[in-house]
């Protein structure tokens, strides 16, 4: 009787290589030859083994190969906050370009938590993650070191670390912040609250730069009103609404540009609350075109932000990398440049244009 004959093709507990291999007729050397370098295995043998993995339902242990190997095969994502739809178009072009390579991506949000964040990139670190994306808010560049010290690769999204060993995609901030400001003054406002909250965050003291410069640029003919209110949140946008309300008619801010889209429309439903007319008498503005805020009664003119992208590139960097090696890769800067979209919260319904 041979050893083929006398296998049981329903084993007890999940099927590993052993049983594919007594089934077969063939060591477990050979069962592995046929699933990590079938060229090395005759043709004949190579068919008992597909057929003995087929009647027994056999699938490879992924994670069990990776721990031996090394290499998870699979890159981790660790974004700051998964509320703004910046960091889900990052995780979606990220994904698909991942795949497009036979690499799995693995998600995980901070909830605006440094020490998570840490947390986070610990996890992935100690699964042997191929490599790990990371979109901060702050200055993370202990956390970063620490994994690239133990060989991992690490790619920075959407902030300009001081880093020169890691590749960052960053979208240009100080320009969207000039091209919203530069939008409000297009449309004759001449006294614009710039609304912000947490300038330690890169992004918002990078738009800040920017609005500044758009009304420096127009040469004391436009005012900026810098407002800080409490958070980036909706709670942040109805303090700052409030306030804005209470002004004058003639002293109130006739524009308004709010560093995250969440405040504008905040600000927004809290200025037609109290009978403030928008943009009639207040022109308001988001600047992250951040699809949570974009179920307002006025639809809100934003800048977009090129989440998509920034997720494609930094896959494509992280693989660079990983096929380059230690020491020969050539850490790059990648900078988008973000585009402006004009809704009725600052021209009004009659001046959008139709597609």
């Amino acid at each position: 009787m041979t050893r083929k004959s006398s296998a049981r093709a329903d084993v007890a507990g999940p099927p590993n290589m052993h049983h594919v291999a007594e089934l077969a007729g063939v060591s477990v050397a050979t069962v592995s030859n046929v699933l990590n370098h079938p060229e090395k295995v005759a043709d004949s043998t190579r068919g008992k083994v597909e057929s003995a993995i087929d009647q027994l339902g056999f699938t490879l242990n992924q994670t069990a190969r990776a721990l031996r190997s090394g290499d998870a095969h699979s890159i981790g994502l660790v974004v700051i906050d998964l509320t703004n739809s910046l960091f889900v178009d990052v995780a979606r072009g990220a994904q698909g370009r991942a795949q497009s390579n036979a690499f799995s991506l693995q998600l995980a949000s901070a909830n605006n938590d440094l020490g998570m964040q840490d947390d986070h990139l610990q996890f992935f670190d100690s699964a042997r993650a191929s490599g790990i994306i990371l979109a901060p808010m702050q200055e993370s560049d202990d956390q970063i070191r620490r994994v690239r010290r133990h060989g991992r690769p690490v790619v920075v999204v959407n902030f300009d670390s001081r880093l020169t060993d890691s590749c960052r995609v960053l979208i240009d901030n100080e320009r969207a912040g000039y091209i919203a400001a530069k939008h409000l003054i297009d449309q004759g406002r001449t006294r614009i609250a710039f609304v912000a909250a947490r300038d330690d965050y890169q992004p918002v003291h990078d738009r800040r730069m920017g609005a500044r410069a758009a009304v420096e640029e127009a040469g004391g003919t436009v005012e900026l009103v810098e407002l800080t209110t409490t958070d980036l949140d909706p709670t942040g946008g109805a303090d700052a609404g409030e306030r804005l309300a209470a002004m004058p008619a003639g002293t109130r801010p006739d524009a308004v540009l709010a560093v995250t889209d969440l405040l504008a429309m905040a600000i927004i439903n809290e200025l037609t609350n109290s009978g403030v007319s928008v943009p009639e008498d207040v022109a308001v503005m988001g600047c992250d075109h951040n699809s949570a805020a974009w179920g307002g009664a006025i639809p809100l003119t934003s800048v977009a932000m090129q989440g998509e992208e920034m997720g494609r590139a930094a896959v494509d960097l992280l693989l660079a990398e990983l096929r380059d090696g230690p020491g020969e890769h050539v850490h790059r800067r990648v900078l988008l440049q973000p585009h402006l979209v004009v809704r009725e919260s600052t021209v009004g319904r009659e001046r959008v244009a139709v597609p």
